[in-house]
């Protein structure tokens, strides 16, 4: 699947001191910047104590033509959501975690969750990324028509349904 456009997304995350024996900080995406430049090393954009924030990357955030439904039940939300998938930094990495990928995807950021490697966080989606996701959608989205798939009728003497267990 090629992307068929994609946009530059700074990645800011709050790092939060907490109580925990085992770690000192918790970590979490609370926005992306639209049009970001790169960055070589996390950038401290404020620091309130207790709470820091970094502009950790700039990834791109890649939209594919298949996955405008994703898309379209994103933008029917509330509020709209670029989901920022974070993996735990490597043991030699002075950062406990790493932004992989952004996505408006739903559907992605969930299969993502479920492997349960990664954290995802939603953050709100800017106004202008969200006009450039809907613009997408608007050039690219196809009406897929829902089929039902049809039961085969079941025959003891093939094994099962129709031809054997691979029809099941």
């Amino acid at each position: 699947m090629t992307p068929t456009d994609r946009m530059a997304a700074g990645v800011v995350l709050e790092r939060r001191r907490i109580d925990n024996p085992w770690q000192d900080y918790a970590w979490r995406a609370v926005a992306v910047i639209p049009g970001a430049p790169p960055v070589d090393e996390w950038r401290l954009l404020r620091d309130e104590g207790e709470r820091s924030y970094f502009h950790a990357a700039t990834l791109d955030l890649e939209l594919y033509a298949r996955e405008t439904d994703g898309y379209r039940v994103n933008l029917g939300q509330p509020a709209p959501q670029v989901f920022v998938v974070l993996r735990p930094g490597e043991d030699d990495d002075a950062n406990e975690v790493e932004p992989f990928l952004v996505t408006a995807c739903p559907y992605e950021g969930q299969d993502y969750e479920d492997s349960g490697e990664e954290i995802v966080d939603g953050v709100p989606m800017p106004d202008d990324m969200a006009a450039w996701v809907r613009a997408f959608i608007a050039k690219h989205h196809v009406e897929v028509p829902f089929r039902k798939r049809k039961r085969k009728p079941y025959d003891p003497r093939k094994g099962g349904f129709a031809g054997g267990a691979a029809d099941g």
